[in-house]
């Protein structure tokens, strides 16, 4: 596996939206960003979902799609009245901190796993408020096992830079996030501001035009806020 450039953590590492069709939203992504074939992770059938996972650089880009009713996924899509922004990835340094300062503040943990090379717990939205956000620490920190194996082969020549959120009361958020991640999360290349559509736009290093597929805005890391 290449190694990782010199980097600081907490980073976000990966960004994933739901769609309705899979196979249709991915193709898209991948014409449209230049990426490789995606990896199929079968472990997110325990979910009720399917994926694909985009390697861009070090970072990875995710669409997951429903395969049975009652998914988290297929419930945020009926609430948004379409395909949208889902989750976003963190790896961290040291998650059992990261853990505790969660639990202090009352964020639920909807989801748990501990591997050889991988330890991570999935944030509940409504109390982190947002998104799903996942704290992961990877061994060693250059891995990163949603990629799939040899993603580092398949990896475009981008990277995911950063991410905007829509939330009710930003300030108070961000206060939220910062407390659990350790970092402003503008620092991290996160914005949050005041609204209720969760997820909404994807920063990505090395696209030159923005577009919107899947209900969130892909634009370019130099792009002027409208």
């Amino acid at each position: 596996m290449a190694e990782l450039a010199n980097f600081s953590l907490p980073r976000l590492r990966q960004a994933v939206v739901a769609a309705r069709d899979l196979d249709a939203v991915a193709g898209e992504l991948r014409e449209r960003l230049g990426l490789s074939e995606p990896y199929a992770d079968p472990g997110v059938s325990h979910f009720g979902l399917r994926n694909a996972v985009f390697a861009l650089g070090d970072t990875f880009l995710e669409v997951v799609s429903p395969t049975q009713a009652e998914t988290a996924a297929g419930r945020l899509i009926d609430r948004r009245g379409g395909d949208c922004g889902y989750m976003l990835m963190f790896q961290v340094g040291e998650l059992d901190g990261r853990r505790e300062q969660a639990r202090e503040l009352g964020i639920r943990e909807v989801f748990e796993v501990s591997v050889d090379d991988m330890a991570e717990v999935h944030l509940h939205p409504a109390d982190i408020r947002g998104a799903i956000v996942s704290l992961s620490q990877p061994t060693p920190p250059a891995s990163w096992r949603w990629g799939g194996p040899d993603w580092d082969t398949r990896s475009a020549s981008r990277s995911i830079a950063g991410a905007t959120l829509e939330v009710p009361d930003a300030g108070l958020t961000t206060e939220r996030w910062r407390s659990v991640l350790g970092e402003e999360p503008e620092w991290l290349g996160v914005r949050l501001t005041d609204g209720d559509r969760g997820l909404t736009e994807i920063v990505i290093e090395g696209l030159e035009t923005e577009f919107t597929l899947a209900g969130v805005r892909f634009a370019p890391s130099d792009y002027e806020e409208e």
